[in-house]
């Protein structure tokens, strides 16, 4: 258990983040957080605007009553704001927000009016400062994450393959393309930290054929390496099968099955992951409470799928899984973007 108490070094990171968000002197800062939230970060946030000459503040809400029949874990849909009309106001006026929920804002139904008027969120996932600290945005990722959504955006189709029997197919028009590479300088926008994936929301009925979720592939929504496979069966979105004699198959189909919503099982986003500093393998060495796994979305040349809410094709559930799966090759419209786990050209 690592201790989390205010470290200088720490200061500094937050710091720097903020910099690259383009945080200056007098500009108001929103630090919204909950009562859940992870209160060294909250002090972390507020001493470094404090350092940038910013004008910090706090917005505290109390974490909402539990609304679901399973825990539930880095969604990116935090709940905590509950439409209270103040507390998006004064996101919405605010120059920057950071936004230290215990799942962030990168869902949330009351994102689009708080960036409707320019306000900046740089949504610091709910990690120890270690994890944050390791996995520092580079400004030299922001050109390749950005040409890999220029690439998804021209890209009509994306084929997902691997040795172990992956075969799907993801039809990317009319898809939603987005990416992040750790910070955002841009009004009206949003980033998350860590960062570095390109990502596609695809439209309804979009997403068909086989995936294979191998021994060391991760279901980040358990924080769990899986021991043995599981297949997934996918058609027009959905999930119909899990195939599998494991615990691993036994734990998903329950936490599906639990939602009683047929929503839950379709598919949320796909993309890959671009961080060089990002590492498959961090899990191991933080207790469950110190990770929340955003690092292992974003380890370059992951393949990761998700399940779960999906605007563009009008699908709302609660019910969400991430799974970053490694050795997958991904080719657009026949051109190679990660071959068998290892970024290729421009990406790399």
């Amino acid at each position: 258990m690592l201790q989390q108490r205010i470290e200088a070094k720490w200061i500094d990171c937050f710091a720097q983040v903020f910099g690259l968000c383009g945080v200056k002197a007098g500009d108001t800062a929103a630090i919204l957080s909950e009562t859940q939230s992870r209160p060294v970060n909250v002090q972390l946030a507020e001493l470094a605007l404090a350092r940038l000459g910013a004008r910090p503040f706090h917005i505290v809400l109390p974490s909402p009553k539990l609304a679901a029949p399973v825990p539930v874990r880095s969604t990116g849909a935090s709940d905590a704001i509950q439409r209270l009309a103040p507390v998006v106001g004064a996101l919405a006026a605010s120059t920057f927000v950071a936004d230290l929920t215990v799942e962030g804002l990168l869902h949330a139904p009351e994102l689009p009016e708080i960036l409707k008027d320019g306000a900046r969120v740089l949504m610091v996932s709910n990690e120890h400062p270690e994890i944050l600290e390791r996995c520092m945005p580079d400004a030299a990722l922001e050109p390749k994450v950005k040409a890999g959504m220029k690439r998804l955006r021209a890209a009509k189709l994306m084929h997902v393959t691997s040795l172990v029997g992956t075969d799907l197919k993801i039809n990317l028009e009319n898809a939603r393309v987005g990416g992040v590479w750790g910070y955002t300088a841009k009004p009206g926008t949003i980033a998350h930290w860590p960062g570095g994936l390109c990502l596609a929301f695809p439209a309804e009925a979009s997403v068909n054929g086989t995936l294979v979720l191998n021994e060391g592939d991760v279901n980040l929504t358990f924080k769990r390496y899986l021991d043995k496979p599981v297949v997934l069966t996918i058609e027009n979105d959905y999930v119909t099968n899990i195939a599998g004699a494991s615990l691993d198959a036994d734990l998903m189909r329950g936490y599906f099955a639990a939602w009683g919503d047929q929503e839950a099982y379709a598919v949320s986003h796909v993309g890959w992951g671009m961080n060089p500093q990002a590492r498959w393998d961090s899990m191991l060495f933080y207790d469950k409470n110190d990770c929340n796994g955003t690092e292992l979305r974003a380890f370059a040349g992951n393949f990761l799928y998700s399940t779960g809410a999906n605007e563009v094709a009008g699908r709302h559930t609660l019910g969400h899984f991430d799974l970053p799966l490694r050795n997958c090759t991904v080719m657009l419209d026949g051109d190679l973007i990660v071959d068998s786990g290892v970024l290729e050209g421009d990406l790399a």
